[in-house]
């Protein structure tokens, strides 16, 4: 089984090297990877170069955003498996991708996901936050709930037949594409018992900044999947999140 993993970069050139090398260090090696860039000017070009052929394929020039550049990766992606993993984001271990290839072989699943840890930028093993995507059901998404996108991992054919990321939204695309595949088109799943991924705090999705147009842009994704919510069962999750600061 192949595995596509993508990372989405733009000037980003502190952290970089760690999504590479905990994508290159995995112990499955029937990887493909695919960096795309977004023409950056601040040496995050010359880090990806610097790993030659290791880098399956890259792609650096003008983009219309984090979702249209994710989308350029799946229409390079030829894997039977899909990833995505962001470029402030790294793999918890070496044995991350065997695991997930083993999980799909074995319960013989459309998709996989599992649970995920934000850490201090200055201190990458102090987590602040668990991210627990045990009790996700896909009704779970009227109170803007989803799987950890970074841990989601699906096969090609699902994107070729249901569609890419959604490019008018500014945050919350892969909150659509999850309740589009998990919920509308109802794929088989499977949840892992353990953290895949690490997660430096402050990013374009934890940023206060980002929480209202989040749950705005959750609101009309519910509505376009024929969800049905409102903006008191959107803001529910949010205790929840807070009990996420208090597991380790």
């Amino acid at each position: 089984m192949k595995i596509s993993i993508i990372t989405v970069v733009y000037n980003n050139v502190a952290t970089i090297k760690d999504a590479i090398d905990s994508v290159l260090d995995q112990t499955y090696k029937n990887i493909e990877y695919i960096i795309i860039d977004g023409a950056s000017t601040d040496g995050t070009v010359e880090i990806v170069q610097s790993y030659g052929d290791k880098i399956s394929k890259f792609v650096s020039e003008p983009d219309r955003g984090l979702y249209d550049a994710m989308n350029k990766g799946i229409a390079l992606a030829t894997g039977d498996v899909v990833g995505i993993l962001n470029s402030d984001d790294f793999y918890i271990d070496e044995y991350v991708i065997e695991k997930v290839v083993k999980e799909l072989e074995e319960k013989q699943v459309d998709s996989v996901y599992a649970d995920l840890v934000y850490v201090k930028p200055q201190n990458l093993e102090k987590v602040v936050r668990y991210y627990d995507s045990s009790h996700f059901t896909p009704l779970k998404f009227a109170y803007g709930w989803m799987p950890a996108h970074p841990t989601f991992f699906v096969k090609h054919w699902v994107y070729e037949k249901y569609g890419v990321f959604r490019t008018d939204l500014k945050i919350g695309a892969d909150f659509d594409i999850l309740a589009r595949f998990l919920y509308t088109h109802k794929i088989s799943y499977s949840y892992m018992k353990e953290v895949l991924v690490k997660m430096r705090v402050g990013g374009v999705s934890t940023s206060f900044s980002s929480i209202w147009i989040n749950n705005i842009e959750q609101l009309q994704v519910c509505k376009d999947n024929g969800i049905d919510t409102n903006m008191f069962k959107i803001l529910s999750k949010y205790p929840s999140k807070i009990m996420g600061m208090f597991k380790r």
